[in-house]
């Protein structure tokens, strides 16, 4: 079932959240803006149905394949990445006159109710990390017969 690979986490500003009042919505807003300055966006999935698996993709350009850990703790399975930074502004006599790099690290956590997370596939090309994800085969219950005593 699709609905098995949803995140955990909600943000304040998906549509089903804007049609209830929340009168602490702007100031979580100003809150987020205040303190987020150099904060990276969370990565973007793209989750895909194949029938006997799921696909999901993960954009994660500039990482190294070592960078990005996969965890499965029960029926989650989160994916995290770190990169490190330097900023730094320097005079004209000095090899940079601006230095950016970006930091931060990234966490997801998904649902894994419903999949064999034992044969989870990944692989990691051109920052897009692939993981195939198989769906749990249900067993058919074995009809048998009981003796009465």
């Amino acid at each position: 079932m699709m609905f098995d690979l949803t995140p955990y986490t909600r943000r304040h500003n998906d549509s089903i959240c804007r049609s209830f009042y929340d009168p602490f919505r702007e100031l979580e807003a100003l809150q987020r803006s205040f303190f987020s300055g150099n904060d990276l966006p969370a990565f973007r999935t793209d989750v895909k149905d194949q029938g006997d698996s799921y696909l999901l993709e993960a954009e994660l350009p500039g990482f190294k394949k070592e960078d990005i850990h996969l965890d499965v703790n029960d029926d989650t399975l989160t994916i995290s990445a770190e990169r490190k930074s330097e900023s730094e502004d320097k005079e004209e006599d000095g090899k940079y006159v601006k230095r950016e790099r970006s930091y931060g690290s990234f966490c997801r956590s998904f649902d894994l109710t419903g999949i064999n997370a034992d044969a989870i596939k990944a692989a990691y090309v051109d920052g897009i990390l692939k993981l195939t994800l198989p769906k749990q085969v249900e067993q058919p219950k074995a009809a048998r017969r009981l003796e009465i005593e």
